[in-house]
């Protein structure tokens, strides 16, 4: 094991590495699963609904990270959680049907949803709120540069090589695997600056965050689970141009991330959070509306671009938390932003085979709700400043 004392055995330099390895495997997992799930297990919205509700029950199950903590120090869950959704990515090729996308898919999903726990945790313990936004801001950008990578390869793969799609998933999650092991091999355990709760953590002064992370959950599914879906089924997307639909919202993530985190530290999380959620009402209408495939695509870029701004929501904890609840926070957050992302996928499934468009109308209230939440947000929120409420 190399010397801790090597200059670039920095903690922000690993947390740069594993951002890295995650859109890998699950960029690559994203853009491939339409076409794949449709062409290869004849999925229909159906299928597709009780697919990623499988995927987001390990998120839901996200507060068991901090009982996992009492084996493994961070570090090394974060590692083996990005091991295992290596391992996931690259066998979902291998099993192209109904029974086994559903079981890769969970694979995977238990190394993406612990490693992003983790990684929101450490991130909130090393590094200094000041320099927070700007971070998370680069860390998007790191993931949406390895996302670039992987959607070009993609292209690349099936339009020049035409690749199956069992070499192309193998191919991603084995460079996913890669990365784990090699910084488990060249990395020091860092300390961490707070000992850290080992038991779950609710407290209600947190509310308005806890609220806010519910709401976050549900959103994430509107674009996660039917967006995608819509561009393929109504508008007859391909692999090809779903890739370069998803290299064009990487590509504005790396030229634009790290700016949006400037601007957050800058004007704040409340202002972030009413221009996110303002956007997403418009968004949201004009999903349930659009009868253009690139207009659907502007819309699908733009609902991308939003995401940025989801860094309001950790620098906002980050202000609020005591050092020692970050850990058991991170974990009782995911869960909380997971549970509407159980059943949504399935009950919005169902009403997608009668409405699509009131799939997206639903989704447009609930970017309402989250408006109305963020109103709530002080300027300058602190402990015991935790909402417009406190005095």
């Amino acid at each position: 094991m190399p010397s801790p004392q090597k200059s670039w055995q920095r903690p922000e330099l690993l947390l740069f590495i594993m951002a890295f390895a995650v859109p890998l495997s699950f960029s690559a997992w994203q853009a491939l699963l339409n076409n794949f799930a449709i062409e290869r297990a004849a999925f229909t919205g159906r299928e597709m609904g009780i697919l990623q509700s499988l995927r987001e029950i390990p998120g839901f199950l996200a507060f068991g990270v901090v009982f996992v903590l009492l084996l493994i120090r961070e570090q090394s869950l974060a590692l083996l959680a990005l091991l295992l959704l290596g391992v996931g990515t690259a066998l979902t090729g291998f099993f192209p049907s109904v029974l086994g996308l559903y079981l890769t898919t969970v694979l995977m999903s238990i190394g993406f949803h612990y490693y992003e726990t983790i990684q929101t945790s450490l991130a909130q313990q090393w590094i200094p709120k000041s320099l927070a936004a700007e971070t998370f801001g680069r860390l998007i950008a790191v993931k949406s540069f390895a996302a670039i990578i992987a959607f070009a390869l993609i292209w690349l793969g099936t339009n020049y090589f035409a690749l199956d799609y069992r070499w192309l998933y193998l191919g991603f999650g084995g460079m996913t695997i890669c990365v784990a092991v090699g910084s488990r091999w060249f990395f020091p355990y860092f300390p961490q600056p707070t000992v850290q709760h080992k038991h779950m953590v609710l407290r209600r002064r947190y509310w308005l965050y806890y609220s806010l992370v519910f709401m976050s959950g549900a959103r994430r599914q509107i674009f996660m689970v039917f967006a995608g879906f819509l561009m393929v089924e109504k508008f007859s997307y391909s692999i090809s141009d779903i890739s370069l639909l998803f290299l064009l919202n990487a590509t504005l993530n790396v030229l634009f991330a790290r700016k949006i985190g400037q601007l957050i530290a800058r004007f704040g999380e409340r202002n972030a959070l009413i221009l996110e959620y303002s956007g997403l009402i418009l968004v949201f209408s004009g999903y349930a509306l659009v009868e253009t495939g690139w207009v659907a695509a502007g819309l699908y870029v733009l609902d991308h671009l939003f995401f940025a701004l989801a860094i309001s929501l950790k620098t906002y904890f980050q202000k609020i938390a005591a050092p020692e609840d970050i850990a058991s926070t991170a974990g009782v957050s995911f869960t909380i932003n997971h549970i509407a992302a159980v059943f949504i996928p399935v009950v919005f499934g169902l009403i997608w085979l009668t409405s699509p468009a009131l799939v997206f109308f639903i989704g447009a209230a609930m970017a309402g709700v989250s408006f109305s939440l963020s109103l709530l947000i002080p300027r300058y929120p602190e402990q015991g400043r935790e909402t417009c409420l406190n005095r």
